[in-house]
């Protein structure tokens, strides 16, 4: 006798109930439950301890929506507007790991014209955006995934270790179950179409929360002119020598790159301060800023401000056009 022949009816139907997103709840930025409270929703259980290769998707796809970006300045403020779709070729979404589909959204984000560092170093915060790029679309590089689903245990997954299938594309992008596509790391599509190059310092490829610019890859050896050249700047992160903790709580296992807290700072080691950024003076900017880089090595992204980030780029209060399909999605066939 079958399995499903040995359960009542009464049974089934209430074991499928159980299984479906329950009515009397919402659902969280990341597309799980929770309750109407607006307390953080279960996490994901992972018992994964190591990072595996990162599986990229190619980037194939031309969106048939047209993007939208506008940048305008209003007072002291940079505001953007934008639908968060890119010109560039995007992943075949919904993928093996990621079930839902790009949709346009309905941003405004703004920066401070005239911002100021602040001493001390601000940590991104869980639930926001660290910058937006050129184009529109957003960077939000951390991943909600923790280690047994634990988010105060400090074992938080970094999202580009491959440890957990997020589907990211080329661009090291992926979608959120609004629709909203956003970058974890570097987005190969735009740096190509804004010819970032080896050759030259690299032109403003977006802006941070805090009002500093962002560039990717390259700039001044000295930091501060053409004289020595053109560089590849270098992070000043490293991962950790030995083992993590374990036992009930931690994951045990080497420290390989799988969690954010198997990286640590190591000042002087790169050219790049604990926000991977350094104060230089670029072709935009020759008489000095403090800017921001994306880089090759980790953390790619930043993940603190060296100024006051904009309440804007709290993405909590970001939803997607209004009517926006919400929920999981579905994988297509044959994954």
């Amino acid at each position: 006798m079958s399995l499903f022949r040995s359960i009542s009816p009464t049974v089934l139907i209430f074991a499928t109930f159980m299984l479906l997103p329950h009515a009397s709840l919402t659902r969280d930025l990341d597309g799980r439950p929770s309750g109407r409270s607006g307390g953080p929703p279960p996490a994901r259980k992972h018992t994964v301890v190591q990072r595996s290769p990162l599986d990229l998707v190619p980037a194939t796809v031309r969106l048939g929506e047209r993007p939208r970006v506008k940048t305008v300045l209003k007072g002291s403020k940079r505001v953007f507007q934008s639908n968060a779709i890119p010109a560039h070729a995007v992943g075949r979404f919904p993928n093996y790991a990621n079930p839902h589909t790009i949709e346009p959204q309905e941003h405004e984000f703004k920066v401070t014209l005239n911002p100021e560092l602040i001493g001390t170093p601000e940590r991104l915060k869980s639930g926001w955006a660290f910058g937006i790029a050129v184009n529109g679309v957003t960077w939000e590089p951390l991943a909600a995934e923790w280690y047994l689903g634990r988010r105060n245990s400090g074992w938080r997954y970094e999202a580009l270790s491959g440890a957990i299938a997020l589907g990211p594309d080329e661009n090291h992008a992926h979608v959120q179950p609004g629709g909203k596509y956003h970058y974890h790391g570097l987005p190969k599509g735009l740096l190509e179409r804004l010819q970032v190059s080896s050759s030259s310092h690299s032109p403003v490829v977006g802006w941070a929360a805090d009002g500093f610019p962002i560039y990717a890859l390259y700039g001044y050896a000295n930091g501060r002119n053409d004289d020595a050249g053109i560089k590849s700047l270098k992070s000043s992160y490293r991962i950790k020598n030995g083992v993590r903790p374990g036992g009930a709580e931690a994951p045990g296992g080497l420290h390989d790159g799988a969690f954010i807290a198997d990286y640590e700072f190591s000042e002087g080691s790169g050219d790049l301060d604990q926000c991977n950024g350094a104060s230089v003076n670029t072709p935009d900017l020759p008489n000095g800023t403090y800017a921001y880089f994306l880089t090759t090595s980790w953390p790619v992204t930043p993940r603190c401000f060296m100024g006051s980030p904009d309440s804007s780029f709290d993405k909590r209060g970001q939803g997607g056009r209004p009517g926006a399909r919400r929920g999981r999605g579905s994988r297509p066939a044959g994954c």
